[in-house]
């Protein structure tokens, strides 16, 4: 039996399938490795960087809701 190709384009970068991490949830992988198959995951997807400081949202940042954690970080532009 075929396998279906799930394969996307994003922006021009190839994925073998659409599978992403949430920003910033996951580090690098290596945490999680002994949980999942990282060679199954389509993009890890680190935390944003910027090459200068940025001040960021006004607080509150982080809050919780009945669904879990909100991080709202951001950058103030």
């Amino acid at each position: 039996m075929n396998k279906p190709d799930l394969s996307v384009n994003i922006a021009g970068i190839f994925l073998r399938n659409p599978v992403m991490t949430a920003s910033g949830t996951f580090g690098y992988g290596e945490e999680f490795a002994e949980y999942v198959n990282l060679e199954k995951i389509g993009a890890l997807v680190t935390k944003g960087l910027s090459l200068r400081p940025k001040a960021g949202n006004a607080m509150p940042r982080i809050v919780e809701t009945p669904g879990g954690m909100l991080n709202a970080i951001g950058n103030d532009v």
